[in-house]
């Protein structure tokens, strides 16, 4: 007897089936490889890392409403920027509690998520691009024309916040806590991935209006995958405002949204992995095209080497650096892993 319907599920369907174990466990072992090397690592490759895994971060939660919705916006860089601007409002020059500032970071950029996914998802294709675009610039010019963000200079966390022993304060606590965010983020949009709900996702990304057909109300489906993928901005935003002490307004530009944009199409639409490597993949470029020791009068140009870069590896691997991968594994990837 089939499953009953329920105004947001439609007709139910079997769960997919999981993937075991076995494909997350090269993430595992990078991530247990990261946390053993925490206390012996440089200042330099501490903040490189941390970066590194903040942007991750960032990508994942850009991955769940592009890869696996497939919903392209070019506004994903405002919840970033709202969650590091309440990161600091929220602390106060005393300083505040992780227990408190984080839900409120998180909270504050999922609010915003609602608000834009409620009005921006009654459009489609180019039209809701431009939507996230045009609410983007506006919560940037809020922060940038206003006292509430410090305008132009942005504003300082004079205390970083701090939970009991967690006093992010400590670079290498920072590093610990930047590490379970990630896997953490990880872990749940894979769990999603292997969830009805994630299924729905996949087919509505596949064929929307067949989605609609079969009674499943798309609209709801793609309204929380946005406001997650949001909220999971505002805690990279948390963080990267506990690792810089400034936050600016143009963490909230286009230009960042097109950044993290890039990441994902580097590394591989649709693959969580792909995600992670884009970020890697990005970051590493980046820092390498605009050191001078490295290549010299060319990282003065770092804008345009990075783009032509880019513009390479689009060209050359049109299914990301993830596809490269999957064909240089001996035995494959199993199709739909994470």
């Amino acid at each position: 007897m089939a499953l009953p319907a329920s105004p947001l599920h439609g007709p139910a369907a079997a769960p997919p089936r999981p993937a075991g174990w076995k494909p997350a466990l090269p993430a595992l072992c990078v991530l247990g490889a990261l946390a053993a090397l925490a206390p012996v690592l440089t200042p330099y490759l501490t903040d490189l890392l941390l970066k590194v895994m903040i942007l991750s971060i960032f990508a994942l939660s850009l991955q769940l409403v592009v890869g696996m919705t497939g919903l392209v916006s070019l506004g994903h860089a405002a919840f970033y920027g709202i969650g590091a601007y309440v990161t600091v409002l929220a602390s106060g020059e005393a300083g505040g509690s992780i227990a408190t500032v984080l839900p409120l970071a998180m909270g504050g950029a999922a609010a915003y998520a609602l608000f834009v996914g409620a009005l921006g998802l009654r459009t489609r294709g180019i039209y809701f691009i431009m939507v996230t675009l045009a609410f983007a610039q506006m919560a940037y010019f809020v922060f940038h024309d206003t006292g509430i963000g410090g305008g132009s200079d942005g504003i300082y966390l004079y205390v970083r916040p701090s939970l009991g022993p967690i006093d992010l304060e400590d670079r290498r606590t920072l590093f610990y806590l930047a590490l379970a965010a990630l896997a953490g983020t990880y872990g749940l949009l894979a769990l999603i991935r292997r969830s009805r709900f994630g299924a729905a996702l996949a087919g509505i990304r596949v064929n929307e209006q067949r989605m609609r057909a079969a009674g499943f109300n798309t609209y709801l489906y793609k309204l929380a995958a946005f406001v997650i993928g949001g909220a999971l901005a505002g805690l990279a935003g948390f963080l990267v405002a506990s690792r810089d002490g400034v936050v600016n307004p143009e963490m909230l530009s286009w230009h960042t949204s097109g950044d993290v944009l890039l990441m994902i199409i580097l590394g591989g639409l649709g693959s969580l992995r792909g995600a992670v490597i884009g970020a890697v993949a990005f970051t590493l470029l980046r820092e390498v095209l605009s050191t001078h020791g490295l290549v010299g009068p060319l990282a003065d140009h770092w804008q345009l080497t990075l783009g032509l870069a880019i513009i390479g590896f689009v060209a050359l691997l049109p299914k990301g650096l993830i596809g490269l991968m999957d064909r240089l594994s001996p035995q494959g990837t199993h199709k739909g892993a994470a």
